[in-house]
Formats: C-alpha cells, structure tokens, sequence
C-alpha cells in the first residue's frame, strides 16, 4: 500500500506559520481545487481510501476540498503539525523580526525551543514517533492512504525514509504548496516525488 503525502495550499507569508490558526489565500484556495481534480481525475494512479489531515486551518482547509472531490471525510491527527513555534504563531513578519530578532527556526539550536514553542528535536522526535506507528498500523489497510500536512513535516519522512539525517539548518527535500509525494510502505522508497506540474496557478 501507499502513502501519499501532500503539502497545504498556499497561506500568507507575510505571517509566521507554524501553529498559526491561519487559512490559505485565495490563490491557496485554487491549488488545493486543482490537486482535488488530479486526484480525482487519476483515480487509478492513486486508488485513495481514507484522508487523514493536521488539524491546523490550513491542512483542513486543503483536506476538505479534497475530501469533497472524492467523497471521503477527514481524519484529525494533531501529531503531524507543523512546528509549534509557540508565541510567534501567526505572528506578522515585521512583528516577529522586531519582537524575536533574528529568532528563525533555522537559528535554533537542536534542543533550543521556541518561546512557549517546542525546539527542533522535539519536532523531529515528534514526526518520527507518529510515522514509525503510523506504517506499521496502516500495513493492512485496504487502498492508500492520503495525509495532508506540512512541508517541514514531509521533509522529516524523507530523512527518514532515505537515511538522511536531519537538521533544521536546511531543508533537503522540496515540498511545494500542493505538492504530492507518493511513499510505497512495502518498499519503503518514493515513487513520486514533489509532484507539481498539475499546477497551473
């Protein structure tokens, strides 16, 4: 069976993301349609049995647009957030680089949290818990299994799946908005990844 991972449409980067409560722009809006018709459309190729979302407004948001394409509801799963980077969530930029100067998720250290936030460790041991039970329980599923998260959360599985080790000084891996990144559980290697050329926005 497969997992098929998929990043949120686009939201306002004028904001901090992480645990901000947030929804995507309109032109978000638009990418998670037309990722909802792909998939629709390519039924076949990705046979999808079952939704699972973050339960942050952004995931939801993306979720429910498919989930109204393909007429399956949403499962919550709080544990595959973005990183929860406490006070700074949904925090305007020119807030937050004169409030936290300097203060990004790359200029942590591994075990350094964010204000009333989690660090960089705790983010990675978080993800790695959830998809080390999440592929062992999902084994005899029947069809594949859709997750739409973050892209900091999908960079983590790749580290993982591929043996990488993982910072937060970069991201290896890229995880466009809407982008889909198909996991084989039985080989434990990507068949797709970063799909975006659907997109047209």
């Amino acid at each position: 069976m497969k997992l098929i991972f998929v990043r949120h449409g686009k939201d306002d980067d004028r904001y901090r993301g992480g645990w901000s409560t947030l929804d995507l722009i309109p032109e978000g809006v638009e990418q998670a349609r037309q990722l909802a018709k792909h998939i629709k459309d390519n039924d076949h190729t990705y046979q999808i049995a079952q939704i699972i979302s973050s339960d942050l407004t952004r995931t939801l948001t993306t979720a429910n647009i498919i989930s109204c394409e393909l007429g399956l509801p949403v499962y919550k799963e709080c544990r595959i957030r973005e990183t929860n980077n406490g006070d700074l969530a949904g925090m305007l930029n020119d807030h937050a680089l004169k409030r936290y100067p300097g203060l990004f998720f790359s200029s942590l250290n591994m075990d350094e949290p964010y204000p009333n936030g989690e660090s960089p460790n705790d983010f990675y041991m978080r993800i790695k818990k959830w998809f080390s039970e999440f592929s062992s329980n999902c084994l005899n599923t029947k069809g594949n299994i859709l997750v739409v998260t973050h892209g900091g959360v999908i960079n983590v599985i790749y580290h993982l799946v591929k043996g990488v080790a993982w910072s937060n000084k970069e991201r290896a891996f890229k995880t466009g908005n809407c982008s889909i990144h198909v996991l084989n559980i039985d080989t434990m290697e990507f068949e797709i990844e970063n799909k975006t050329d659907f997109l047209t926005t």
